[in-house]
């Protein structure tokens, strides 16, 4: 992936109402080209995908929401935060732009979305792109996640500080990336701590998940890029999605990890060139 991709035009910041809830995206423009929609893991942002939009904007009219509770979106004042309630917010703004031949790209929780989208919506969507998650979020997983926030919660004194907390867990992104991630991912409370722009509550919808009834009913082209040392989608679940699905791809990239797109943004978007034609 070439710089100019990474320094693509600046999005325009845009809002959709849904559940009540003021939910706001990154739009890229190019209207009149084929949708791409681009939806991020928990606890991240829309602004995740900065560093590979512009690998699209060329040919795609690119679409990054942050999920509800999550960055300049509205919390949701009951944690409405399941699966479906994302899902529900993310049909809202399909409907409003009136979104056709639709390419959808979904990472970790997002990749949920996506493909509950796909098996509900076969005549809007046109190719699935998930990266590194399955149809089900096994019970340790959903643990991992809360404890890791329980342990964050008190928040950092400096935005330098949270890039090197984070780093032992993303060894491969660069250090330049990561900052990105906490600058567009953190906002500064009243006592001068910085906090991630995520709702603790999130967590309550953080539970074991199972949507293999919507997965089974996915048309479209779809692809299962996972990283290579991550545990998410383990082979036999690989397995059972080859026989629910004729026309899945499932590509491994060795010694990634479960955000592959970070890792190695240049492989993972030949990868999805590839898919896409």
């Amino acid at each position: 992936m070439t710089n100019a991709a990474e320094q693509a035009a600046t999005p325009e910041d845009r809002f959709f109402i849904s559940d009540s809830l003021r939910i706001h995206y990154l739009d890229w423009g190019g209207e009149g080209r084929q949708p791409l929609l681009l939806l991020h893991g928990i606890s991240r942002v829309a602004h995740n995908f900065d560093h590979v939009a512009g690998h699209f904007t060329p040919h795609y009219h690119v679409i990054a929401p942050d999920l509800r509770g999550h960055g300049d979106s509205d919390w949701h004042p009951g944690a409405e935060y399941l699966v479906e309630d994302y899902v529900r917010d993310i049909e809202v703004l399909i409907e409003a732009l009136n979104l056709t031949n639709l390419v959808i790209w979904g990472q970790s929780t997002g990749g949920r979305v996506a493909q509950v989208i796909a098996g509900k919506h076969h005549e809007r969507v046109a190719a699935v792109i998930v990266e590194d998650v399955g149809p089900e979020r096994p019970r340790e997983v959903a643990d991992r996640r809360a404890k890791r926030m329980d342990d964050e919660e008190n928040g950092w004194e400096t935005q330098e500080e949270i890039v090197a907390s984070i780093r032992p867990r993303y060894p491969l992104t660069p250090d330049e990336r990561l900052r990105h991630f906490v600058r567009h991912g953190t906002r500064q409370r009243a006592d001068g701590r910085h906090v991630w722009k995520v709702d603790r509550n999130i967590t309550k919808g953080f539970i074991p998940t199972d949507i293999w009834p919507q997965v089974r009913e996915i048309q479209a082209p779809i692809i299962y890029i996972l990283g290579g040392t991550s545990r998410i989608v383990p082979p036999k679940t690989q397995e059972e999605l080859r026989l629910a699905l004729p026309q899945v791809e499932i590509v491994t990239m060795p010694g990634l990890g479960h955000y592959p797109s970070d890792d190695n943004p240049e492989n993972f978007l030949a990868i999805v060139d590839r898919f896409l034609g």
